[in-house]
């Protein structure tokens, strides 16, 4: 009985990396490489939480301010030793940071793929509300975002300032994290407490310079409202051009803002 068990759960994992990597075929073979390793680790966190279970894995609380010190550290080897003796993978700090979260900080990219697998929350928030999908977005920690994208992120989720994770991206020029964003989801015309989208942000904060000039393409192709204006009444378009952010200026108008 156990084994038939096993073997269903074992067809339904294996039937849904198949799924994946079927639902790459339009885009590039890297991008279906990607997706089918990403669909194989959520499968192999599955069957890895069934063998724990099955084994009557302990959970040793004690164990937790190591493994937080191993992740700040980017000791992957020590995480996974920690793991595998028990420690709570959502351990906090008094700060509020998850191991997950120490790891976005530090760009430790291989502690948080070993966390995720092992059934970290990439939603959970610190004391100043960064979880660790947002804080990737902020931070720019391209290959950790895309594998808290794969593990369940909450891509509606705010920040302090109440932005979604496209809004700190598109402000610190952060290209293809925002192509990212874009990509899974996230939506454009956000306005956080501030009072600000991203494209406003992105103007208001940024240099004009290439990097931001790509991002403005980006939010137009993406169908952003280019005209939503401030708490002030100004859009971004006059924003620019009072900036001298000339290039900017004219992609938008060209773009139809006003």
């Amino acid at each position: 009985m156990h084994h038939a068990v096993s073997r269903s759960g074992a067809h339904v994992r294996h039937a849904a990396i198949l799924t994946a990597c079927l639902a790459a075929g339009l885009a590039d073979a890297q991008g279906q490489e990607t997706q089918a390793q990403e669909a194989q680790a959520v499968a192999t966190a599955a069957e890895g939480r069934d063998a724990a279970r099955a084994q009557g894995a302990v959970n040793r609380p004690e164990f937790g301010p190591a493994l937080l010190a191993a992740a700040q550290a980017g000791e992957a080897l020590q995480v996974r030793d920690w793991l595998k003796r028990g420690a709570p993978v959502d351990v906090r700090d008094r700060q509020g940071n998850t191991p997950l979260l120490l790891a976005v900080r530090g760009n430790h990219v291989e502690v948080a793929r070993s966390l995720l697998v092992h059934g970290a929350n990439p939603n959970l928030k610190n004391d100043l509300q960064d979880s660790a999908y947002l804080l990737a977005g902020a931070l720019g920690r391209l290959e950790i975002l895309r594998m808290t994208l794969s593990y369940g992120a909450d891509l509606q989720s705010t920040n302090r300032y109440g932005g979604t994770a496209l809004i700190p991206a598109c402000e610190r020029g952060h290209v293809d994290t925002v192509q990212a964003l874009l990509a899974a989801g996230v939506r454009a015309d956000h306005v956080n407490r501030l009072g600000w989208t991203c494209l406003l942000e992105a103007v208001l904060l940024g240099d004009g310079g290439p990097r931001y000039q790509d991002i403005v393409r980006q939010l137009i192709a993406a169908r952003a409202d280019l005209n939503l204006p401030d708490k002030d009444g100004v859009t971004a378009v006059v924003h620019a051009r009072q900036r001298s952010q000339h290039e900017v200026e004219r992609l938008l108008q060209e773009a139809g803002a006003r």
